[in-house]
């Protein structure tokens, strides 16, 4: 089995790994007995030494400055992004500095964690969680693992799918593939239903400890086809517990005074409390919480399920409206979907799966484990990439467009939404200025029409070109996603065969609000952005060729006759003069009049260029 490709869910609250091979997918028990593994990481002030799991998470209330939990929603984020955790997390959240060490791979403001004198990075938090399950499995095979499908969110950008394949390589992985998390579930049921056989619309809905996401996947054939996907990368379980946590201290100051402060240990011991009460409230009707808050103060409450409801029907509601827009993007309708796949630890709380089947009026499906369900897709990924499964083909989407920025501020878009991953795209572009000896390549995510509108991945420049006259050098720019959803991109100016390329890094990972500003506002702004990106292109076009015609004048003027030169100075000071008007369709029509006229001075020219030759 010196081939086998493990397949690893590293979940915000619980991580697992899986195996799948003749005989099924099955999850790997850690050598106690273990099916899961809390991602919680203890890190010794003094020493800096590393305890995962169970151990680490009984540390919490005892040591909260020094154990990390829900360290997933920093991945790839800047510390700004994560300013919202600090009111809510015991441990002191900092931004890395390229001093730091190459944790980070040398991105600086990225949010890292301080313990003591030790400061760790997301990914190195996370290596050691992968670390202790990739021990698991050595130990369940007496073999060395070294190869991994890994699943992330839907909606992860670059940055945090970087992230996971560096914490990945940290803990000694090679990541083979990362897979959207409600992709793998979609290939676990497939597997249940013994893929292949049945054809289905499915939705796959996955609210996890601390990221939601909704798929909507049309299974044919064992071909698992992504039609839309919908999330929010700060959303989950740990909200509902925030919810409470907010609650309970309110409640307490109300009843003890709100003079009354909550120090690290005991806000630790609060988020315990509301984690254990949403657990109760998942199988009973009511909880009751008993607190001891020191100097004979004993804080005693209960709690109803409909109270609970009550208290996270907004978070709920937020989901659902993704799983709206997710329909939306698929042009289905919530009758459209057949049979909805729950996954996540937030699945069992019995409003989320009332509210669910409502909302799509379709069967919640729940025969697969929801905890461990990503967890057994991703094995499946990985029995298909080792060639043990030759049944079932994955085609994952581009979440949103990719493009390049344009002269003038407008996007070109190269690869658009809801693209099947793997893909790739390539066009040729040019300058506008005469001698240009490098040009800036500058990738944007969005689905706007103008740079000011859309998110910027990176940028770099393509240098070392030989001095051309505008309009002449031919760059052809490419964009790659790979099928982990990784996007590389390179140019080439065909003539002089200078060349730059860049796999993009972004510094800071995506807001969960923008993710649907982004998509929203692309839908209600697209006739306004078309057209003010037409009438950039015109802009562009009048600078081009009057500069042309300019320059064939100055060639081959002389061989026309006077009132024709005339007339075309004359078409090139109203088309300057057009740079400030707004009409398209007079600009366009006026350019259209000139380029016909200016067809006779071309000819001249080219014969000219020709002889010279």
């Amino acid at each position: 089995m010196s081939d086998l490709i493990v397949g690893i869910d590293l979940g915000t609250t619980n991580s697992l790994i899986a195996f799948s091979d003749g005989h099924g997918s099955r999850i790997i028990a850690s050598p106690q007995g273990l099916k899961s593994l809390p991602s919680v990481v203890h890190v010794d002030p003094v020493t800096g030494a590393l305890e995962v799991g169970a151990s680490a998470l009984g540390r919490a209330v005892e040591r909260p400055m020094e154990t990390i939990y829900s360290v997933k929603r920093l991945m790839g984020k800047s510390l700004d992004e994560v300013r919202g955790e600090l009111p809510f997390v015991p441990y002191r959240i900092v931004a890395h500095t390229p001093q730091d060490g190459p944790s980070a791979e040398g991105v600086a403001g990225i949010a890292a964690v301080q313990v003591g004198r030790f400061r760790l990075t997301p990914q190195e938090i996370s290596a050691a969680i992968l670390a202790e399950l990739k021990r698991w499995a050595e130990a369940h095979f007496h073999q060395p693992i070294t190869k991994a499908v890994l699943t992330v969110p839907a909606y992860f950008d670059d940055a945090q799918r970087q992230a996971t394949r560096h914490a990945a390589s940290i803990a000694g992985l090679e990541v083979i593939r990362i897979v959207n998390e409600p992709t793998a579930a979609a290939l676990a049921y497939g597997l249940d239903r013994a893929a292949g056989s049945a054809d289905a619309t499915i939705a796959v809905y996955d609210f996890g400890g601390g990221t939601f996401d909704v798929s909507i996947l049309r299974v044919e054939k064992g071909v698992f086809r992504v039609l839309a996907t919908c999330g929010n990368t700060h959303l989950g379980g740990d909200d509902m517990d925030r919810q409470l946590m907010l609650l309970l201290q309110g409640d307490i100051r109300k009843q003890f005074g709100s003079a009354i402060e909550f120090d690290p240990s005991t806000q630790q011991a609060l988020r315990n409390f509301s984690e254990s009460v949403k657990l109760t409230l998942s199988q009973a009707t009511s909880a009751a919480v008993e607190i001891d808050l020191g100097q004979g103060r004993l804080y005693q409450a209960s709690f109803t399920r409909e109270g609970y409801e009550n208290l996270i029907a907004e978070i709920i509601g937020k989901t659902l409206d993704c799983c709206a827009t997710a329909l939306m993007e698929a042009q289905l309708g919530p009758g459209g979907v057949e049979r909805v796949v729950m996954v996540g630890g937030a699945t069992f709380i019995p409003a989320v799966r009332r509210a669910v089947g409502r909302f799509f009026n379709a069967e919640v499906y729940t025969a697969i484990d929801p905890m461990q369900t990503v967890a057994l897709g991703a094995a499946v990924q990985g029995s298909i990439l080792g060639g043990k499964k030759r049944n079932a083909l994955l085609l994952d989407i581009v979440p949103l467009s990719l493009g390049i920025e344009t002269a003038g501020g407008a996007v070109t878009k190269l690869i658009g939404k809801g693209s099947n991953i793997p893909c790739h795209a390539e066009t040729l572009f040019t300058t506008f200025v005469d001698g240009q000896s490098n040009v800036k390549i500058h990738i944007l995510q969005g689905e706007r029409e103008l740079v000011k509108d859309c998110r910027s991945l990176g940028q770099f420049i393509l240098g070392g070109l030989p001095p051309m006259p505008a309009g002449i050098p031919r760059i052809a720019i490419s964009l790659l996603v790979d099928a982990s959803g990784i996007l590389s991109v390179s140019a080439k100016e065909e003539r002089s065969g200078a060349s730059a390329s860049i796999q993009v890094i972004p510094s800071h990972g995506l807001n969960p609000k923008e993710v649907t500003r982004m998509i929203k506002e692309g839908l209600e702004h697209r006739p306004d952005d078309l057209l003010e990106h037409w009438l950039i292109d015109l802009h562009n076009q009048i600078r081009l060729d009057t500069s042309a015609i300019e320059k064939a004048l100055a060639s081959v003027g002389d061989q026309v006759e006077v009132a024709y030169r005339q007339e075309l100075v004359g078409l090139i000071q109203a088309l300057r003069e057009m740079l400030e008007w707004n009409d398209t369709e007079k600009i366009a029509r006026a350019l259209h009049f000139m380029n016909q006229k200016s067809t006779h001075l071309a000819e001249l020219a080219i014969a000219k260029a020709l002889r010279e030759a």
